[in-house]
């Protein structure tokens, strides 16, 4: 394992060496034994425009976790893969305060270095997009029906006599599902998909609970059965977002497009809902909720998307920037960096790049913009 991870990290320094440029990301949480590990990924791209994205580090920290050991840290992790300072372009933490404090934060730290090295360098810093939008879902305020679903489904786990049982009533009963799972915090999509099988087996719930002697009043409350049915939906939008914004090679604007494309949904979704209009809300529709209640789930989507708004914020600080790398030919000069306005020029009245833009992929693109020298 030893003589793996150490060919594993060879070839790294040896990709880590052809890098133009690279950003960070980093995420510090404690494990099993309350010791702290810092995790620091790369991802940079060559020359040729090859992009690697590696786990580079993950760093024990078994004292405090200031902003200067976790700077430490860092510092120590890129002088081990030969990372240059003034070769970083970005950096994405999770927006702790020991990431983030303006006067001792590391973040500060980090931009303090380039500028020594650079006085003009300046870091991109942005929040883990995927993280500002698993915590937006808190504006919600669905407790009442998690914690209910939650004590559903231990009621029936937790034991195994239980556990058997249920599951054998499910086969009894030829149910499309045959089990329910555990709602794991950690996993983001767990509580969409577990709201989503108890309220599909709501009947048979109901039933092996009555066979139990289990009371539920909740499961008989018209209320709560539309707080459900709406909890179910609204989780399964978002489950929707956070799966499109997983994977390796997405660009920030594809991501910040997936973002604001959820935060149209949201207002066009609670428009609906106050003209009474349930189309995109199927599982609600089954519960003919009240006009009291429509009002008060079309507030609670316009907070949501006030929410979302507030949290990626410092996406839309980079937004012209964003759509001048993704939009070459579309954007407008006078917004684009003084820098590169001439380029820019050259660029949208070459009419050969721009069938070259409509038919290949980003990459491919601006990889042949280096192989011809575009000045």
């Amino acid at each position: 394992v030893e003589d793996i991870s150490c060919n594993l990290e060879l070839q790294l320094q040896r990709e880590v060496a052809n890098f133009d440029f690279f950003s960070l990301a980093l995420d510090e949480s404690c494990d099993v034994r309350d010791t702290a590990q810092l995790l620091v990924f790369v991802r940079g791209i060559t020359p040729d425009f090859k992009i690697t994205e590696e786990l580079a580090a993950m760093r024990s920290m078994k004292g405090t976790t200031t902003g200067s050991d976790l700077f430490m840290e860092v510092n120590a992790c890129m002088d081990t893969l030969g990372l240059k300072w003034d070769r970083l372009a970005g950096v994405t933490t999770d927006g702790c305060p020991n990431f983030t404090g303006k006067n001792v934060g590391l973040l500060k730290r980090m931009q303090d270095k380039v500028s020594e090295i650079d006085a003009d360098q300046e870091l991109i810093f942005l929040h883990c997009i995927i993280h500002q939008h698993v915590l937006c879902k808190s504006v919600l305020k669905m407790n009442h029906v998690i914690n209910v679903v939650s004590n559903i489904v231990n009621f029936i786990r937790a034991r195994a006599l239980n556990h058997r049982q249920f599951v054998a009533l499910l086969e009894d009963h030829g149910s499309e599902h045959s089990d329910i799972s555990y709602h794991t915090p950690v996993r983001w999509l767990s509580l969409g998909k577990v709201l989503k099988r108890v309220w599909d087996l709501k009947t048979e719930i109901r039933e092996f609970c009555e066979m139990k002697g289990k009371d539920i009043p909740e499961l008989s409350d018209e209320d709560w059965m539309a707080d459900f049915a709406f909890a179910v939906d609204v989780t399964a939008l978002m489950n929707d977002l956070n799966t499109k914004l997983q994977g390796r090679g997405l660009f920030v604007h594809e991501m910040h497009t997936l973002v604001k494309a959820f935060m149209k949904k949201m207002l066009f979704l609670s428009s609906q809902l106050e003209n009474n209009n349930l189309t995109h809300m199927q599982t609600l529709k089954e519960v003919t909720p009240s006009a009291d209640h429509l009002r008060r789930y079309s507030s609670m989507l316009g907070a949501l998307h006030c929410e979302f708004s507030r949290r990626f914020e410092d996406l839309r600080t980079i937004e012209d920037e964003m759509h001048m790398i993704s939009s070459p030919f579309t954007c407008s000069v006078d917004d684009a960096p003084s820098d590169v306005q001439l380029e820019l020029i050259d660029l949208q009245s070459d009419a050969v790049l721009a069938e070259l833009f409509k038919s290949g992929s980003l990459l491919d693109f601006y990889s042949s913009l280096k192989e011809e020298n575009f000045p």
